[in-house]
Formats: C-alpha cells, sequence, structure tokens
C-alpha cells in the first residue's frame, strides 16, 4: 500500500497519533468486526496506551470530518476503536496472516515518516529560510542596480527582506544561550 495513503489516515486524537479500526480493518482486509473481536479475545495485549474507544464527541468530531451522509448505512453506529502506533504493532501478532504482516511494515514505515518529519530541527530550517532571503535580496539589488530607480514596492519589498533577516539573526542569538548541563554533578 503507498505510504501517502496510509499517512492520510493517521489521525491526531488526545494528542497521539493513532489509526481507526475501520481503515486498519480495510487495509488488512477483514470487516471491521472481525478486527475488533480478535482484539476483544486478545485483550490483555492492548492496554490504553495501545487502544482506546473514541468519546461522543471525539466520535461526532471525527464523523464530521469525514462528511459521512448517513451512518447507519456506513457501518458507524458504534464509536471505533483507535489504535496507537504500539497498538498498530500488535495487531500483527493478533491477526497473524502474510497480509497484515506486509500491511502493519508499511503503517510502521508510515508512522516513522511522520516522526521524522515533525523533528526537523528548526534552526536548520531557519538558516535554510535566511539563506533564501538573502539570495531573493541579492536577486533584487542586481535586477535594480541604482537604487533610487527602484519603484516603492520594490523598495518596500527588499525592507522587508531586511527586516525578515534581522529578526532571524536576533532569533539565533536568543537560541544560542548557553544551557544548564543536566546530570549529576560531582562536587570535588
Amino acid at each position: 500500500m503507498e505510504l501517502q495513503i496510509i499517512q492520510n489516515k493517521i489521525y491526531e486524537i488526545r494528542g497521539q497519533r493513532v489509526m481507526i479500526d475501520r481503515d486498519l480493518a480495510e487495509m488488512y482486509g477483514v470487516e471491521t468486526r472481525v478486527l475488533n473481536q480478535a482484539v476483544k479475545r486478545n485483550i490483555e495485549r492492548f492496554p490504553d496506551d495501545f487502544m482506546f474507544q473514541l468519546s461522543e464527541s471525539e466520535f461526532k468530531n471525527w464523523k464530521s470530518q469525514i462528511v459521512i451522509s448517513n451512518s447507519n448505512t456506513m457501518g458507524l453506529r458504534k464509536k471505533p476503536f483507535v489504535f496507537t502506533e504500539l497498538g498498530v504493532a500488535m495487531l500483527s501478532s493478533v491477526l497473524n496472516s502474510k497480509t497484515a504482516i506486509q500491511i502493519n511494515m508499511g503503517i510502521m514505515r508510515a508512522f516513522v515518516t511522520i516522526r521524522q518529519t515533525l523533528m526537523v530541527d528548526p534552526m536548520q530550517s531557519a538558516n535554510e529560510l535566511k539563506l533564501e532571503l538573502k539570495e531573493l535580496k541579492a536577486y533584487i539589488e542586481d535586477v535594480f542596480t541604482d537604487y533610487n530607480d527602484i519603484n516603492e514596492d520594490t523598495r518596500m519589498q527588499i525592507e522587508l527582506i531586511n527586516q525578515s533577516l534581522a529578526e532571524l539573526h536576533t532569533h539565533k542569538i536568543q537560541n544560542t544561550k548557553p544551557r544548564n548541563k543536566i546530570g549529576f554533578i560531582s562536587e570535588e
């Protein structure tokens, strides 16, 4: 299954990235009730940090996001169970089939990709932005060699670029303060 399709089925609920039971069942090629029955038969493998059921308000909010007109015909009469990354990993042992194992590997890759995307160093992004702004400023100044020939809009754009560069520089200085060391400090 394509990574982007899986990533689109990962939601953030209660501050955790989760997948809905019906989406997982569809990926595994089983009915939602079959997936949930397998989980209930092995409930000791699914503590609260692996799986939980949506509250009524979470359920209504989720249904409104996916725009379902008739919940009775879409199989959404009951509040769905959602599985965290750990719960999805456990599902492969409960649904012990080749399809479940293959799909599980794709889902684990999607969770890892999302985690890596969220862990991008903000200073690296700021440095890249600063470099792009400098290049843009140099380009504008190169095209308009004589500052007096620049119209008011272009002059304002250059000023905004200078202001943005100054803000990035100030932000970098604020974030480079030395941190206190963490850990045990021996008094010798």
